[in-house]
C-alpha cells in the first residue's frame, strides 16, 4: 500500500496535518457546541444513564475540538485517507 502522508505538512506537534481548514473549523464549532451542551445537560441529570450519555457527548466534543486544532484524526491516519485538496 502507498503511503499518502509522506508529503504532508506536519503541525507544531510533528503529527501530519491531515484534516482540512474547513473540516478543522466545523470541528471546532460542533465540537465545543456539544461539549457545552454535554456541560449544561449533565448539571441536571436524573437518571445514571443521562449522566453516562451525557459525558460521552462532552468527551465525544473535546475529541472533535482537539482533532479540530490539531489539524491530524488518528482514524483518518489509521485509514490512510488524505483529502483530496491536501495531497501535493
Amino acid at each position: 500500500m502507498k503511503d499518502n502522508t509522506s508529503n504532508l505538512r506536519t503541525g507544531w506537534c510533528g503529527m501530519s496535518i491531515n484534516i482540512t481548514p474547513v473540516e478543522r473549523i466545523a470541528r471546532i464549532g460542533v465540537g465545543g457546541a456539544g461539549a457545552i451542551a454535554g456541560a449544561v445537560l449533565l448539571a441536571s441529570a436524573a437518571t445514571a444513564l443521562a449522566v453516562v450519555l451525557e459525558v460521552l457527548l462532552v468527551a465525544a466534543g473535546l475529541d472533535l475540538v482537539v482533532t479540530g486544532a490539531l489539524g491530524h484524526c488518528l482514524l483518518y491516519a489509521k485509514l490512510s485517507h488524505v483529502p483530496k485538496s491536501l495531497r501535493s
